[in-house]
């Protein structure tokens, strides 16, 4: 079974965000890049079904050269090759396009992406590359089972959870669930020295074009102050939430 784990190369959430060029750029310096955490529930995931069923990973990142070490991080984790697609991602469209190509010319029976990226959140990526490939696509799953051609997947839905039986191949949006935050694979030594001799293959992008754009970002509001009051004092409290808070 050969599985393909779609990875993005995101900011660490502790990261310092700023903007540049009138609020219209994000401003790279400093930032610290890691892969995206719903990509790195399908990349373990890969990797467990790796070891119970003899599969062979390939993660695949559409970005410059600046995000190698995120993908060496994933052959480190245990994939067994890598594509970096030569292009900076400028919008969902492009990035899924380029990825289908890819998986045009190289099928595969299993395609892993996260649900979303943690930084844009537009959620898009795996649904275009479903569409474009004409197979079946699974969002905000949270449970993986393969049996021979079979897949049992459980997804969450309001209210729920949805459990759905599929043939291979199929593309999923994965999310926690799919695994634990206990099962995340850390590099250890060996994994690292191992990754410096897995393929990483360079593919140019095939003529990329874009549906959208990002004309400006703007950073939540500072957070307001906090006022605290006794539990015994139920006269002011309502009298704050009826005259300042103004919720009732």
């Amino acid at each position: 079974m050969n599985i393909l784990v779609c990875i993005s190369s995101v900011p660490d959430t502790t990261s310092k965000i700023n903007f540049t060029e009138n609020d219209s750029k994000f401003d790279e310096n400093g930032i610290q890049f890691v892969i995206n955490p719903y990509d790195e529930f399908g990349l373990t995931k890969a990797v467990m079904l790796k070891e119970q069923n003899g599969a062979k990973v390939t993660a695949i990142i559409v970005g410059e050269s600046s995000v190698e070490p995120v993908i060496r991080k994933a052959l480190a984790i245990g994939a067994d090759q890598a594509v970096r697609i030569n292009m900076k991602p400028l919008d969902s469209f492009s990035t899924a396009k380029e990825i289908s190509n890819y998986v045009s010319e190289n099928p595969f029976d299993l395609i892993i992406a996260g649900k979303e990226s943690s930084d844009y959140n537009g959620g898009a990526v795996p649904g275009i590359i479903a569409d474009m490939l004409n197979i079946p696509f699974v969002n905000a799953c949270n449970g993986l089972e393969i049996e021979g051609n079979e897949v049992t997947l459980n997804r969450e839905i309001d209210g729920g959870i949805e459990k759905i039986k599929a043939s291979l191949p199929i593309i999923i949006g994965g999310q926690k669930g799919l695994v634990e935050e206990s099962e995340l694979r850390i590099p250890n030594m060996r994994g690292i020295m191992t990754a410096r001799s897995k393929p990483l293959n360079i593919v140019e992008a095939n003529n990329p074009m874009t549906m959208s754009k990002s004309i400006q970002f703007e950073k939540p509001a500072a957070k307001g102050e906090c006022k605290m009051v006794s539990s015994d004092n139920i006269d002011q409290l309502v009298n704050m939430l009826q005259n300042e808070a103004k919720v009732i």
